[in-house]
């Protein structure tokens, strides 16, 4: 595989929220950082130190851009993103997360109460990635957001159905660890697979 054509991308959850210890699923509620998570980011910064990227994408949402912020600084540019954002779970935003953890699978293609499917997620994710082709093909991104365009990425680059994304998560997998910083490569230019229409179902 010609390296021009790929794009190498890490891909960073955003540090805690007060929503986040308290164990709520936030959705597109736009908290901000907690204590624990501006020190999380600074931590992050430190092991990051060495490490170069041509540009970083992150969420919208407060909680990815300022963990952004604080990670990179002015090292570099930093580009805001609707399509990162967390699945909308509509009437069930600010739900407790053992709740939408419950309910992710009776998702993927039905939307939540006035909300999203993960299917929504693909399809942003899809589109972003197409963006991301034409614009950094051959460069290292970073990415800094959330679980469900992080499971998107694991359908659309990994292969994996969505059922085996949500119960192969590692948010949910007690053998599967947190890492500073999860690679993905995407080759560019050639169609991004998906493994749907990319629509909800009603």
């Amino acid at each position: 595989m010609r390296t021009e054509r790929v794009v190498n991308i890490t891909y960073f959850v955003h540090g805690a929220t007060a929503d986040n210890e308290q164990g709520i699923a936030s959705g597109w509620y736009d908290i901000e950082l907690s204590e624990l998570g501006r020190k999380q980011s600074l931590e992050l910064k430190a092991l990051l130190k060495n490490k170069r990227f041509c540009v970083v994408y992150c969420s919208d949402l407060r909680r990815a851009l300022h963990t952004a912020e604080i990670v990179f600084g002015n090292k570099v540019k930093i580009i805001q993103d609707k399509r990162l954002r967390e699945c909308n779970f509509g009437d069930l935003t600010r739900a407790k997360s053992a709740k939408i953890d419950s309910l992710m699978l009776k998702h993927v293609d039905k939307p939540f109460p006035n909300g999203e499917c993960y299917r929504d997620v693909e399809r942003r994710i899809k589109s972003f990635l197409a963006d991301l082709h034409e614009r950094h093909a051959g460069k290292s991104v970073a990415l800094v957001a959330h679980r469900a365009p992080q499971l998107a990425l694991d359908v659309l680059l990994k292969g994996k159905t969505w059922e085996e994304a949500i119960r192969e998560d590692w948010r949910l997998n007690y053998l599967v660890e947190w890492r500073p910083g999860w690679k993905y490569r995407s080759e560019a230019h050639d169609p991004i697979p998906s493994s749907h229409n990319g629509r909800c179902t009603s």
